[in-house]
């Protein structure tokens, strides 16, 4: 197997020191409050001095997007020769069976990244580095061309983790892949250019900036405290009450305390996991239950807003990650990115996460 290249690391931040007195300017409470991120160490600004109701987040109007399925490029039947896993009714199936598939892995034709010997690394001038986009990029669809995750049967969402898990360990052994980024664009606002509901598989020789951010402070914070993060967060999450959304046996819904946007959802396994391709049969289908309930609430309390989620998971270059807890991230599109937000990568969310955690949880499915 060809060597695998070395992570690329961020550049450290710098740290922020807020004085107790900055609370309050002429004796009245700041209209926001900034919260830290312990994992990823950013820091996010909640306006709860000019809050919205949470209800004020549903869309009054939709843009239709939807597109015919005869013009669908995922609906025709010759889909299946570019196929790299196949399910029918929650099983692989192979030859005369392929035809009732019900959720399907493709190459895409249109990859951003390409499987090749090398990695052709170049350097320009003595400053700039470039290398080439090695990797795979498949496309996993539900056969279903108008129902989003949001609206599927708990089989049929266990059957798209199906896939993710099985493609991943299948991939995450290839050259040149050190990460696997696993994710859903919904809405035409999200990103999504085709209407059919699907999700994206993009292998990387490097580990993106944010996951290496979160590697490096999840392992400080081990080593300092004998104790895995997101497993302290969940626990503290738990007791307090507050921003959690749903829970089964083995997940955690929650609104995070350092949201990010507003209505961010985080599910997290209860058990210390590093490593999502190690995830069982049992806590498969529990993983569906909680993507169903979370979506599924999302989807009820926003009217069905445009939304991104992807996988956050221990890398596959070898190297050891037991201080890091795999888990996934939604972002509702519920507002547009302003100088301020694109500037200073400081979100202003509009509404406090334990408000929305508290509205998510009211909705009946």
């Amino acid at each position: 197997m060809t060597k695998k290249p070395k992570k690329i690391h961020p550049v450290k931040s710098h740290k922020v020191g807020i004085s107790p007195k900055a609370k309050l300017f002429n004796g009245v409470k700041f209209p926001s409050e900034l919260r830290l991120d312990l994992v990823s160490k950013d820091w996010v600004v909640i306006a709860t001095g000019r809050a919205r109701r949470p209800e004020t987040f549903r869309r009054e109007e939709k843009v239709s997007q939807e597109s015919s399925k005869k013009n669908c490029p995922f609906c025709k039947k010759d889909i299946i020769k570019d196929a790299t896993l196949v399910f029918s009714r929650g099983k692989k199936v192979r030859g005369k069976e392929l035809k009732k598939w019900t959720t399907i892995s493709i190459t895409n034709k249109f990859p951003a990244f390409l499987p090749y010997s090398r990695l052709g690394k170049k350097i320009e001038g003595n400053l700039y580095e470039t290398i080439n986009a090695v990797g795979f990029h498949e496309i996993v669809i539900t056969r279903d061309h108008k129902k989003s995750l949001a609206l599927l049967s708990l089989e049929k969402v266990k059957e798209v983790i199906d896939i993710y898990h099985q493609r991943y360990s299948d991939l995450m052994v290839k050259p040149f892949v050190n990460h696997i980024s696993i994710f859903h664009n919904h809405g035409l606002e999200s990103g999504a250019s085709i209407f059919h509901p699907h999700s994206q598989i993009i292998t990387t020789p490097l580990v993106d900036v944010d996951l290496t951010r979160g590697l490096s402070n999840s392992k400080r914070y081990f080593k300092r405290e004998k104790k895995c993060i997101y497993c302290e967060m969940d626990k503290w999450e738990k007791k307090a009450k507050k921003r959690i959304v749903f829970e089964n046996k083995d997940f955690l819904v929650l609104c995070p305390f350092a949201s990010k946007s507003a209505f961010e959802i985080i599910i997290s396994p209860k058990k210390h996991l590093p490593y999502f391709e190690k995830i069982t049969e049992k806590e498969k289908w529990q993983l569906a239950q909680a993507f169903k309930a979370a979506l599924g609430k999302i989807f009820k309390a926003l009217n069905d807003p445009p939304y991104n989620f992807y996988l956050h998971t221990a890398p596959c270059d070898g190297r050891k990650y037991d201080h890091y807890h795999w888990h996934w991230t939604i972002l509702p599109k519920t507002s547009v990115w302003a100088g301020f937000e694109i500037g200073t990568r400081m979100e202003i969310s509009t509404i406090e996460p334990e408000k929305a955690a508290e509205y998510l949880r009211k909705q009946q499915l």
